[in-house]
């Protein structure tokens, strides 16, 4: 309970900071960067930082399941050449945490970090990067943050002479070596194409050589359809909840009928509505497609696990969620929309009903933005440049359908529930529910750059609460502002009531570790929970591919690789609806050696590796970008879930799996595998 007490008092000093309550942005590590001569060429460069009373700064290379480890990237580095790796000054203190429950090492007060160097081109001379690191004190983490460094030859002591250099660089960009590629798992297959004249022969393994066309053989599956109708059906549901927001529900009779009385032609004005509604589906698809090419699908797919972009989303949403609830009125400029008015009275025919759905869009664009943001993230993560437009194209769809049906039906017009109180209630609703949304934009950030402020139970304690009190809203014991009073509860409150208080009562179970599947896709994953009495998840032996391979060799089992993600929804439903079975669990635990590698780890690589891929040259800077590439090189597929079976050699003894929730299905691919592996014994 004090940890529990402790992690919630982090996540709202985190929040009132990025939300500008605090002016000044309080940061107790104070760092200094200096180069000290050693001598015929060689050199040291010095990180010197200095903590404020009461705070530490953690080690190099602490154990996994612990807090970020401070660690250092060297991005570009010009006439010079890293010697070694980067060390402490002093002794750490070493001690038993009971809040991460493991030894930790730490410095107070202060500590220098140096790396050793040789200059080779004092003209030339030029190094950054930045340090990632994390502070505590004895109440509480900061999140983990990166000191960026720049070392100039401006820096240079005068004695400083220059070595003979024994590589060649390229452009000045510090690229891995043959020893060190080995060391971060990657081999001369994959990096074919590094721009750097140091020869890359890896010795005796090909674990990277692609073998796209041998998953072909097999006839492996491709997810693109799958999650194309996914995401579609994501934005049919966005668009039918849009239609009941106080935006979108009173423009519906008033459009119909403006569209009717325009015309004594009935089939005229039926034939208008229809193309009003076509209009509706064509903004929304263009909006889809331009935000698309402007960001590249690779771009939208990165920022869907970037720290800035998940927190100023998760800001956002809370935004949006605040007005919901009433506290101020969110309005475009009003001359945005009598442009628009005025554009549409000017012109005629179909430019005409194309302005006035313009309007509509400008209109309700206070209820329907979180709506549409959240499903443009949702669908970037797809990596595919259609997979917004798509998205985009549902939520339209379901949008425009009641201004069709109602133009051919206008005598359904007599039967809609009237404009009133219920839908400020749906906008308050709409608010709990964004309030809940956003703490999975939050929980992404936090898993992807592992700073541990909303780990499971912290996420289901906040879950639990928004919907108790939605709950207690619908029956009346909770009021806003701008409701109207309610003198019964009606039917339809009462079940809402219902499903929203049972649906706090169902997670009370997860704050000891019971799966919850049916929010998997949304909560944290499971080993992000301190306390657990459910041991049936299934766990990866490795997260390094190399690591994992060599492993399956000395226990002679085959290998099983999971592209996963942070942020993958699918993933999580995956885990929870199919690994959970003891059949696959049995399978995966006892048969496999199961590798978990994350597309969207943020952890910084020891050194920036270049490539060139399809003509461009892009640059490694994270785990995850390894790992992204790892899977696009050698299996030719960039979705996630994607699950692949190897043999002791890196090469596939069946199709791959994505995302699919048929256990019976699942149960027959791990029993493939193992019948093929068997058979090349």
């Amino acid at each position: 309970m004090i940890q529990l007490i402790k992690k919630l008092s982090i996540i709202f000093v985190f929040l009132f900071s990025i939300s500008g309550i605090n002016a000044q942005i309080f940061n107790p590590a104070h760092w200094k960067f200096e180069v000290k001569d050693s001598g015929s060429g060689n050199a040291e460069l010095l990180f010197k930082v200095t903590l404020d009373n009461g705070w530490h700064i953690y080690d190099m290379n602490l154990p996994d399941g612990g807090p970020v480890s401070t660690s250092f990237a060297f991005e570009k580095i010009s006439g010079a050449e890293l010697v070694g790796k980067p060390v402490a000054s002093s002794k750490p203190v070493e001690k038993y945490d009971p809040n991460f429950e493991m030894n930790l090492r730490w410095f107070s007060r202060a500590v220098t970090f140096s790396q050793k160097i040789k200059v080779t081109d004092i003209a030339k001379f030029s190094v950054a990067g930045g340090v990632n690191f994390m502070v505590c004190d004895d109440k509480s983490c900061l999140p983990a943050t990166t000191e960026e460094f720049s070392f100039t030859k401006k820096m240079l002591p005068a004695g400083v002479v220059e070595a003979k250099p024994t590589q060649s660089q390229d452009d000045g960009q510090q690229l891995a070596t043959t020893n060190e590629i080995k060391k971060d798992s990657i081999s001369q297959d994959s990096l074919q194409n590094v721009q750097t004249s140091t020869s890359l022969a890896v010795e005796n393994t090909d674990y990277w050589k692609p073998v796209i066309e041998e998953l072909r053989a097999y006839g492996s599956e491709r997810s693109e359809n799958a999650s194309f109708l996914y995401i579609f059906a994501v934005g049919f549901l966005g668009g039918l909840i849009a239609l009941l927001t106080p935006c979108v529900w009173p423009m519906i009779p008033m459009t119909v009928s403006f569209f009717l009385k325009r015309t004594k032609n009935r089939k005229k004005a039926i034939s208008d509505a229809l193309t009003y509604g076509l209009s509706i589906i064509v903004i929304y698809l263009a909006l889809g497609l331009i935000i698309t090419a402007i960001f590249g699908a690779s771009a939208l797919n990165d920022l869907s696990t970037n720290a800035f972009f998940n927190l100023l989303f998760f800001a956002i949403l809370v935004f949006f969620a605040i007005s919901f609830f009433g506290a101020f009125e969110l309005v475009l400029p009003s001359s945005w929309t009598n442009k628009l008015d005025s554009k549409a009275e000017s012109t005629t025919g179909l430019i005409s009903i194309f302005f006035m759905a313009f309007t509509l869009v400008l209109v309700s664009f206070s209820c329907t933005g979180p709506i549409i943001g959240t499903l443009l993230v949702e669908a970037a993560s797809l990596g595919s440049m259609t997979g917004p437009a798509i998205g985009m194209a549902g939520f339209a769809l379901a949008l425009s359908i009641p201004f069709a049906l109602f133009a051919i039906f206008p005598s359904w017009l007599q039967n809609m529930p009237k404009s009133g109180g219920w839908l400020n209630s749906v906008k308050v609703v709409l608010g709990f529910l964004e309030l809940a949304l956003a703490l999975k934009f939050l929980s992404v950030a936090d898993l992807a750059y592992k700073w541990h402020i909303l780990d499971r139970e912290v996420f289901l304690v906040l879950w639990i609460i928004i919907f108790t009190l939605l709950g207690i809203y619908l029956l009346g014991k909770i009021k806003f502002a701008h409701d109207s009073d309610l003198k019964y509860v009606s039917v339809p409150r009462l079940f809402m009531a219902i499903i929203s208080l049972s649906f706090a009562v169902y997670m009370v179970p997860g704050l000891w570790g019971a799966p919850l599947k049916a929010i998997s896709a949304f909560a944290p994953p499971l080993y992000t929970q301190d306390f657990s009495l459910y041991h049936g998840e299934v766990k990866p032996k490795t997260f390094d591919y190399e690591e994992g391979m060599a492993m399956a060799l000395k226990n002679k089992k085959p290998v099983m690789i999971d592209f996963t993600g942070y942020g993958c929804v699918n993933c999580r439903n995956m885990e929870a609806a199919v690994w959970t079975d003891p059949r696959v669990k049995n399978i995966i635990d006892n048969q496999y050696i199961l590798i978990s590698l994350y597309v969207d780890d943020k952890t910084p690589l020891s050194k920036v590796i270049q490539i060139e891929e399809f003509g461009v040259n892009r640059k490694l800077k994270t785990v995850g970008d390894k790992w992204s590439y790892f899977q696009r090189s050698k299996f030719g597929a960039n979705a996630q879930p994607f699950y692949v079976l190897l043999d002791n050699k890196g090469y596939p003894i069946g199709p791959s799996y994505v995302y699919d929730k048929d256990i019976e299905k699942y149960i027959q691919f791990l029993n493939k595998g193992i019948e093929e592996y068997k058979k090349r014994q």
